[in-house]
C-alpha cells in the first residue's frame, strides 16, 4: 500500500472578478438591473459588454506535490500567491476548476478561527458536532472529551454559546477539537496567531506530537522560524504556482531572499497612504559612507533610515535583524535611545553596529513603527538583504551555523597550565 496520503495533480482554482462600479442601490434599482441582465443574454452586444467587464484570476495554476503519511509539511508564500485557496481546496471547502487531489485518511481542517463552529451551540454541544463531522461515534469523542477541554482552558465556558467567546476562547477550543480528534490529516492555517505565546507553544507542541504518531501536518505561516522548527519539507507557492519543493531550512533561505533589495538601499512608498508618519528611505553604508549590500565583518556597518510625521506622536520605531532562516537576531528601538516623542518632520536617523558582531552570512532587516501597545504606523518586512563577509582566515571559525549568530570576544584566560 502507498505512503502517500495527499497527492496533487495539475490542480487550478479560477475566479470570476467583476470590474463593474458597485455604488448605494435601492430595492428598485436591484430589480430593474436584474431584469436587465435577463434581457443582456438574449443580446450579443451586451453580452460583449458584461463579458469586458469581467476578468479571470486564477488563484492557482498546475499545482501539483506529494505528501507522505506523517510528513509536517510548510505551505509558504507572499499574500495572495494562492497558499488559502490551496488549503480550502485540500479541506474540500471548494471545488478545483481542473486538476484532481486524491487523499487518503480523514481530515480536520483550523482555515480560520472558529471554522466549523454553530455560534449559537454551546462549547460542548460544538466538540461533539465537530467530532461527528468528522466521523467519529459519540463513545470516540466521550473518550478524548476531557483532554479536548483541558487542552482548550475554557472549562469555565464551556456550556456558554461560542459567540459570546472571545477570539482567543474560540481558537483554543477550535484548534483542540481539530487536534484531539484524531484526525489522520491535520491543516491549519496560521490561526495560532490568535492566541498568546504559552497557548502558541502549546499547539506547536501538539502539532509536533501529531506527526510523531504518525498523522500528516500542512501548516501555513509566514513566520519562517515556525516553519523550521515544525516542519521537514515546505511547498513554496508563488502567484498561484508551485515555485519550490524540498528541505525546509533549503527552502526557507531562499524565500527570505527572494525579491529583497540587494542594492544596499531601498525608497519606500507609503503604500498605506497613512497620514501620520511614513518610512521613506532605508540605507546600508560601509564605514567609508558608500552604500553597499556586502560588509567586511572586520568593518562597521551603519543602518541610516529616514522617516516622516505630520504631527508629534508618540510611536516606537524597531529595526528586526533576522538572519536567512526567519530568526530574530536582535532589534533596534528607537525608545532605549531617545526617551522623546517624535516631532513632526522628516528626520534621518543613523544606528552603527559595531565591527566583529554579526557572524558571516545572509542577514534581512524588518522595520516597523506602532504605538506602544498599540496599532502600527507602517510595518516592512524583509526590506532589505545583506551579506558579512569574513575575509581573514583566522575569522573563518566564524563560518556557519556552529558559531552562532554573534561574535563574541569574552576574555580566555588559563589559570593552571603545566
Amino acid at each position: 500500500m502507498s505512503d502517500i496520503v495527499v497527492q496533487v495533480d495539475s490542480l487550478s482554482k479560477k475566479y470570476i472578478l467583476s470590474h463593474q462600479e458597485e455604488g448605494y442601490k435601492t430595492f428598485r434599482d436591484a430589480m430593474v438591473n436584474a431584469t436587465k441582465s435577463l434581457a443582456n443574454w438574449f443580446n450579443p452586444r451586451s453580452k460583449k459588454e458584461l463579458d469586458s467587464s469581467r476578468e479571470e484570476f486564477w488563484a492557482l495554476k498546475d499545482v501539483s506535490f506529494e505528501i507522505k503519511q506523517g510528513d509536517k509539511v510548510g505551505i509558504i508564500g507572499r499574500n495572495g500567491a494562492g497558499k488559502s485557496t490551496l488549503l480550502k481546496l485540500l479541506s474540500r471547502i471548494t471545488e478545483p476548476t481542473k486538476g484532481s487531489i486524491r487523499i487518503q485518511g480523514r481530515v480536520a481542517s483550523l482555515l480560520e478561527v472558529g471554522t466549523g463552529f454553530h455560534p449559537e451551540l454551546t462549547g460542548r454541544e460544538n466538540i461533539f458536532l465537530n467530532g461527528a463531522i468528522l466521523g467519529m461515534s459519540k463513545a470516540e469523542i466521550q473518550r478524548k472529551f476531557d483532554e479536548i477541554v483541558e487542552f482548550s482552558e475554557v472549562e469555565k465556558f464551556l456550556d456558554t454559546p461560542v459567540k459570546r467567546y472571545s477570539s482567543g476562547m474560540y481558537v483554543r477550543l477550535a484548534f483542540s477539537v481539530a487536534a484531539h480528534l484524531e484526525p489522520e490529516i491535520l491543516i491549519v492555517d496560521e490561526v495560532l496567531a490568535v492566541g498568546d505565546n504559552k497557548f502558541q507553544e502549546k499547539c506547536l507542541g501538539k502539532m509536533e506530537q501529531v506527526g510523531k504518531d504518525g498523522r500528516t501536518v500542512l501548516f501555513v505561516s509566514h513566520n519562517m522560524a515556525t516553519i523550521n522548527s515544525l516542519c521537514e519539507k515546505v511547498v513554496w507557492l508563488s502567484n498561484g504556482n508551485v515555485k519550490m519543493v524540498g528541505r525546509t531550512e533549503q527552502i526557507t533561505n531562499q524565500y527570505l531572499i527572494d525579491g529583497a533589495e540587494r542594492s544596499g538601499e531601498v525608497l519606500i512608498k507609503n503604500n498605506n497612504f497613512n497620514k501620520k508618519f511614513w518610512f521613506k528611505r532605508l540605507s546600508l553604508l560601509d564605514h567609508q559612507g558608500n552604500i553597499t549590500s556586502v560588509f567586511d565583518i572586520t568593518k562597521p556597518i551603519t543602518i541610516e533610515i529616514e522617516y516622516c510625521a505630520t504631527q508629534s506622536i508618540d510611536t516606537e520605531i524597531a529595526i528586526d535583524i533576522r538572519d536567512s532562516s526567519g530568526v530574530m537576531v536582535f532589534s533596534l528601538l528607537r525608545s532605549s535611545s531617545i526617551k522623546d516623542e517624535l516631532i513632526a518632520g522628516n528626520c534621518i536617523a543613523q544606528i552603527k553596529i559595531p565591527a566583529m558582531f554579526l557572524a558571516p552570512r545572509a542577514y534581512s532587516i524588518d522595520i516597523a513603527a506602532y504605538k506602544p501597545h498599540g496599532d502600527f504606523f507602517a510595518h516592512h518586512k524583509s526590506l532589505i538583504i545583506f551579506e558579512i563577509e569574513e575575509t581573514g582566515s583566522p575569522l573563518a571559525i566564524y563560518q556557519g551555523s556552529e558559531c552562532g549568530l554573534i561574535i563574541v570576544n569574552f576574555p580566555w584566560q588559563e589559570i593552571n597550565k603545566n
